[in-house]
């Protein structure tokens, strides 16, 4: 994106989130309450680790308990609907990926609710590259051992990802696109229902979340072939610019949302806290731990990024021809 642009989306950002951050009578203005952070996929994954480091460390700045929750189901949708409908006062909160806040409201013929008009950003949490990886059915050690077993095994050639319309579903696409290779999408309901699949040769590969597979890939259960970004985001895993998949390059982030119409006081309170957690060293190596990078940002910087991203894939996601119920 260029500066102009930038700046554009950043004015937008930071109208929308005056707007939805606008202070509500009646409505205090500090959180006195036990916070619920909820979590739109199961536990185990990414997502789940984020809430809970973080979570455990919010409670220190806000003084208050911040327990963590799963709604896992339609890709982050059911936690999304929940904070959506809930009081705009700080204490229900989602901690959600890139995918379900910019492309699955662009990959779904029915998405109730809006992105940027519905919630109050408060921080991005981390950024991550995308992965992909296979396991024992094709014995590949490289992506280009990869590529030619799914050419001599069409047949099979599927990958797993967190769920349909997901920005890996997207990502392993454009994979097979620029590899000549036809692969089969098949969606689960987040990383923790295929990987044992994956592991145990049930289905070839998986795209994901670095984090979702880094565990896994270090244990030698399954082999990470590539990752999405312009540096390695382990040591031993190349780029796919590295393995000769130059057009390829992508990155998401998770971070924090309240309810539209959070007053802005509450929504500034949220994020020191979450700032403040991410900023603490075990909870910083933790992160780095899994490939992934803890980037927090201000609540109008993080409002200015949503913006950007639910434009910028907008395009790619109707160009594809996908749409879903």
């Amino acid at each position: 994106m260029n500066p102009p642009r930038l700046w554009i989306a950043r004015a937008l950002a930071a109208s929308l989130l005056a707007t939805a951050a606008v202070a509500t009578p009646g409505l205090a203005q500090t959180i006195d309450k036990p916070v619920r952070l909820l979590v739109g996929f199961p536990a185990g994954g990414t997502a789940d680790l984020i809430a809970r480091v973080v979570g455990d460390r919010m409670k220190d700045t806000l003084g208050q308990p911040v327990v963590v929750e799963n709604r896992p189901g339609a890709i982050g949708r059911i936690a999304i609907e929940a904070v959506k409908g809930a009081a705009p006062d700080g204490t229900t909160i989602m901690v959600q990926p890139i995918g379900p806040m910019v492309v699955v409201p662009h990959a779904y013929k029915t998405v109730t609710y809006d992105p940027v008009k519905d919630f109050a950003p408060i921080a991005q949490a981390v950024t991550f590259q995308f992965a992909y990886a296979t396991g024992p059915m094709t014995g590949a050690k490289t992506w280009s051992e990869y590529v030619a077993w799914a050419k001599a095994n069409p047949q099979k050639s599927s990958y797993a990802t967190s769920g349909a319309g997901s920005l890996p579903h997207f990502f392993g696409l454009m994979l097979g696109k620029e590899a000549g290779i036809e692969l089969l999408h098949v969606p689960y309901k987040g990383s923790a229902a295929y990987i044992g699949e994956l592991i145990g040769g049930q289905i070839p590969a998986a795209a994901d979340a670095v984090g979702d597979l880094t565990e896994q890939h270090r244990a030698g259960k399954i082999r990470i072939l590539a990752t999405s970004g312009t540096t390695r985001a382990l040591p031993d895993v190349p780029t796919f610019r590295e393995v000769g998949v130059a057009k390829i390059e992508a990155y998401g982030w998770f971070g924090f949302f309240a309810p539209a119409r959070t007053p802005k006081p509450i929504v500034d309170q949220l994020n020191r806290a979450v700032v403040t957690a991410l900023k603490q060293t075990d909870a910083a190596e933790k992160i780095r731990g899994t490939g992934m990078t803890p980037s927090p940002t201000s609540a109008e910087e993080f409002a200015a990024i949503v913006a950007a991203d639910y434009a910028k894939w907008g395009p790619p996601v109707k160009a594809s021809g996908f749409t879903i119920e």
